[in-house]
């Protein structure tokens, strides 16, 4: 395990200059004006999800909230909502919270995004541990914070470095294809690799680059032996992409060869759907990587509405006034 990390609040978020006009605008004529009533929101999903984000939330909320006269509740990261459920409720000054209430709302809609399809992936994948390698299909600024969700997820691992310092877990990552390609093959990569890397880095042979899956399969675990924790195939979709079949194939031919060992990981454009199928047809799969699925995944929104003003029950039309039930929320703040 690694140390935990901390969520950066970078200086453009603290001052506003990623939220909306209209917040600035708002602010601005309610301090002219000299009116700041102690406002309750709410932050609820438009629809069902698993509630990821509040961590960095709760580190925003802390630079901008007075000492007294607020809370702060929420249930706990990780949590399974419902459509329309209270997750977070804030009660604050409305000039120390109305300029971002958008950002929070940002933060807990694309991490509980990223959380949701992560969940997904690992209830497909019933019990097999998944992977989220999907730095390549985020932008860099936010990829560590998709890694985080995916632990939250359910991911027992990430592949970012950062990602991992905040989820407290360790970066996992074999091989690329570029390596095998500028040493010239897979061996030479793999012996490149078990030089170079300390031992407690797991080597785990990428196998699809030049020849065929199940031969070079056998080819690295004859040279490597002992040593070879696993093989990962990531085919991809030009050429059929992994399938339950061709996994079948490959363990029955390592074990016949004597490699019991010989861990056996699936790669490439993995869905729920994909991965249901290599559980259904009992493929011996040790783990799953996942990149794309949830990289790409939506965000699930959460609106937030104004409950109550200076203790007063209100709410704009379409929704309840007062305050909403919910016995998971606990006080953090």
């Amino acid at each position: 395990m690694t140390t935990n990390s901390s969520f950066e609040i970078k200086r453009q978020t603290l001052i506003g200059e990623t939220t909306d006009i209209y917040l600035h605008r708002t602010l601005n004529i309610l301090r002219n004006e000299g009116v700041n009533p102690t406002v309750v929101f709410e932050f609820k999903p438009i629809e069902k999800g698993v509630f990821c984000g509040i961590k960095e939330a709760r580190i925003l909320l802390s630079k901008i909230l007075p000492e007294t006269g607020i809370e702060v509740w929420t249930v706990d990261e990780g949590t399974e909502l419902n459509q329309d459920e209270v997750a977070l409720r804030i009660k604050a000054p409305y000039g120390s919270i109305g300029l971002y209430t958008s950002t929070i709302s940002g933060i807990l809609s694309s991490s509980t995004g990223w959380a949701t399809a992560a969940n997904q992936c690992v209830k497909a994948a019933n019990n097999i541990p998944v992977i989220s390698t999907s730095s390549t299909y985020i932008h860099p600024n936010v990829a560590s914070n998709l890694d985080y969700a995916s632990i939250i997820g359910g991911c027992i691992a990430c592949s970012t470095t950062l990602g991992a310092k905040l989820a407290g877990v360790t970066p996992l990552g074999n091989i690329p294809h570029s390596l095998s390609l500028i040493l010239g093959n897979t061996i030479k990569a793999m012996h490149a690799f078990d030089k170079h890397m300390p031992q407690d880095v797991p080597r785990i042979a990428l196998i699809d680059t030049f020849k065929d899956e199940a031969e070079e399969a056998l080819n690295v675990s004859e040279e490597f032996k002992e040593t070879i924790r696993g093989i990962c195939i990531d085919t991809p979709k030009t050429r059929g992409g992994p399938s339950p079949q061709l996994i079948k194939e490959i363990r029955t031919r390592l074990d016949i060869a004597g490699f019991h060992h010989v861990e056996i990981i699936v790669a490439g454009e993995l869905t729920p759907e994909i991965i249901s199928n290599f559980i259904q047809e009992n493929t011996p799969v040790t783990s799953f990587n996942i990149s794309q699925y949830i990289a790409q995944a939506p965000t699930i929104p959460f609106h937030h509405e104004i409950h109550e003003i200076n203790g007063h029950p209100i709410a704009r039309r379409g929704y309840l006034p007062g305050i909403t039930s919910n016995t998971q929320l606990d006080r953090i703040m």
